[in-house]
């Protein structure tokens, strides 16, 4: 599986392969942009392609170095992640990484440590990591991957070379997911909508069962009656029994709302995900003002950071389907 089977990425795979050919690869590198779109992949890849037994400043995929890699199991190459049941990447996990890159590498060539999220990174954590990127040894590598920098030490931030990843075309996704999962057309082109051009996303998510989740939560959120604050709490309470339902809940939300701004401000529908519903959308989009879009907008958001923060969930539920349902919105009371 060369570069050039990758998909959406062109303009750091450039730099990337530009840096491999005349062996003046950064030191650091730190990867931004959405979930899904591709970032641990080409980090993966990048890894590869320094270790791949082929050679050639690309990689074959199916080399014994190429299949560790992609095992986790290499000696050179090092995933740091969250442990498990933890939320954070901590200062342990950094030392011992700074241990391991002082020693030369089994192979010969570099040593590649890829850290991600690396936002995840604490205080310390990052403190400790700038030692690294200050004096790195000259045989190795350091990915960081990241959404934004909004998490990280603009010292760490300014010693990495940033390399931007975005969303990959809507059709260029609709036409993979055709060929990897067969799906009919107009299905696949929903689905990569919904997920907003997050290939990993798209792929690998059940997509009858995310149809099927999305059209309940929506349903269930425009029928709540405003001030049925009995409704508000049961629906939050079947809600928080899962962090990562939650999140998924709130990225629905937010995309059936930033759908209806689009109408509200008289946008195309180029960019609306939820296309099947455009009839409830306008609907709504009539109903609802814009002053009290924008405020859900925003609690939508604040409420994905505290579930992140491990805040109570019945609570950021309950706090989210208040305003959503209109609780101090006089036009759809």
């Amino acid at each position: 599986m060369p570069f050039s089977d990758i998909v959406g990425q062109e303009r750091p795979l450039e730099t990337l392969r530009r840096g491999l050919e005349g062996g003046r690869l950064h030191h650091a590198y730190l990867f931004l942009g959405p979930e899904g779109v591709g970032k641990k992949s080409v980090a993966l890849s990048l890894a590869m392609a320094i270790h791949c037994e082929e050679g050639g400043h690309d990689f074959c995929g199916q080399c014994q170095s190429c299949h560790k890699i992609r095992a986790g199991n290499h000696p050179d190459v090092r995933l740091i992640e969250p442990p498990t049941g933890k939320k954070e990447i901590g200062i342990p996990q950094i030392r011992e990484l700074e241990r391991e890159l002082a020693f030369r590498s089994f192979s010969g060539r570099k040593k590649v440590a890829i850290l991600d999220p690396a936002d995840l990174m604490n205080y310390h954590a990052q403190n400790s990591l700038l030692k690294t990127l200050e004096e790195p040894p000259g045989d190795c590598l350091l990915i960081l991957i990241a959404k934004g920098t909004g998490g990280l030490l603009p010292t760490l931030v300014s010693r990495c070379l940033r390399l931007s990843f975005g969303a990959p075309a809507m059709d260029v996704v609709t036409d993979v997911l055709v060929r990897r999962k067969g799906i009919p057309v107009e299905e696949a082109k929903l689905l990569a909508r919904l997920t907003m051009g997050s290939l990993g996303e798209a792929l690998t998510c059940d997509t009858e069962d995310l149809l099927d989740r999305r059209k309940e939560w929506i349903a269930r959120l425009v029928s709540i009656p405003c001030g049925d604050y009995r409704a508000v709490m049961a629906f939050a309470e079947e809600l928080a029994g899962d962090r990562e339902g939650c999140l998924e809940f709130l990225r629905c939300i937010d995309g059936w709302y930033r759908d209806i701004l689009r109408y509200q401000i008289g946008g195309g529908t180029e960019q609306i995900r939820n296309i099947d519903m455009e009839e409830t959308l306008r609907e709504k989009s009539r109903l609802w003002g814009i002053d009290h879009t924008l405020s859900v907008l925003a609690r939508t958001s604040e409420g994905a950071r505290e579930i992140q923060r491990n805040y109570n969930r019945r609570l950021v539920m309950e706090n989210l389907l208040i305003k959503v349902s209109s609780f101090g919105s006089r036009v759809s009371c």
